[in-house]
């Protein structure tokens, strides 16, 4: 699907973010991009996007760049305020095959309702947008997600503000891609998220990387050396995973 090579210095205006930064991405793989405020993630998504050039190195994609990439951004990048309902952000999903004066067909209109179904929004459909909770309007941009039908779906920090049954119903959609051979690269806090859901990490801090499986890079002297984690945060995760196990000990998952 895709790969770093170089390997990739990102960064604004020839100014570096982080340094050595190398991946790969088949079909099918969920790679999880992990790294405290400022360490370089959503950088690389613009770079995958193609907003920004990479520094130093290149974005290699044997197969050809994908004609549709799927992206769901942050918050903080969409206005609520846009007068339209939850099935009108949804259909939104189709405007690439549509343009804007083509109509959506009946095959269209099917892929829009099993996308509301498969996220849980069909029964409140017609609601404004504005009106919608955290966890409804998530759901809702994953919703247009499915309907965009990407090879490669990118994610960033799709989980902030919304409660832990939300964000279990979209871990489970995000193995569904992977299952239908999608490719997902998503911003994630949710370390234990990470490794029961993601088959590898990209861990970026103190302006250099790590890269592997989730269990081989996010470890705790990884964690303390990229600026994650405190010395003391790792001690502390690692008493309460011994005495009272994974689930109970939170969702850092160290």
């Amino acid at each position: 699907m895709l790969s770093a090579s170089g390997p990739l210095t990102l960064g604004y205006r020839g100014v570096p973010v982080v340094r050595n930064v190398s991946f790969e991405v088949a079909p099918g793989d969920v790679l999880a991009v992990v790294g405290h405020n400022g360490s370089g993630k959503s950088t690389l998504v613009k770079t995958l996007l193609g907003m920004l050039p990479p520094i130093a190195g290149a974005i290699d994609w044997p197969a050809g760049r994908p004609a549709t990439i799927a992206y769901l951004g942050q918050r903080t990048e969409f206005d609520t305020r846009f007068p339209v309902r939850l099935r009108d952000l949804a259909e939104m999903g189709a405007w690439r095959d549509l343009g804007f004066t083509g109509r959506i067909d009946a095959a269209g209109r099917a892929r829009i309702a099993d996308a509301m179904d498969r996220t849980g929004t069909a029964d409140i459909a017609d609601m404004p947008i504005q009106t919608l909770s955290a966890g409804q309007l998530q759901r809702a941009l994953f919703a247009r997600t499915i309907v965009q039908d990407a090879p490669l779906i990118l994610l960033d920090e799709p989980f902030t503000a919304v409660d832990q049954a939300t964000e279990a119903d979209l871990l489970t959609l995000i193995d569904d891609w992977s299952a239908e051979g999608r490719a997902t690269v998503l911003v994630l806090h949710d370390l234990s998220a990470v490794l029961q859901h993601c088959t590898s990490a990209l861990l970026l801090g103190r302006g250099t990387a790590r890269f592997g499986a989730p269990q081989a890079t996010l470890t705790p002297a990884n964690l303390v050396e990229l600026g994650y984690l405190s010395p003391g945060q790792v001690a502390w995760q690692e008493t309460m995973y011994r005495n009272v196990g994974p689930e109970a000990a939170g969702h850092s998952g160290v």
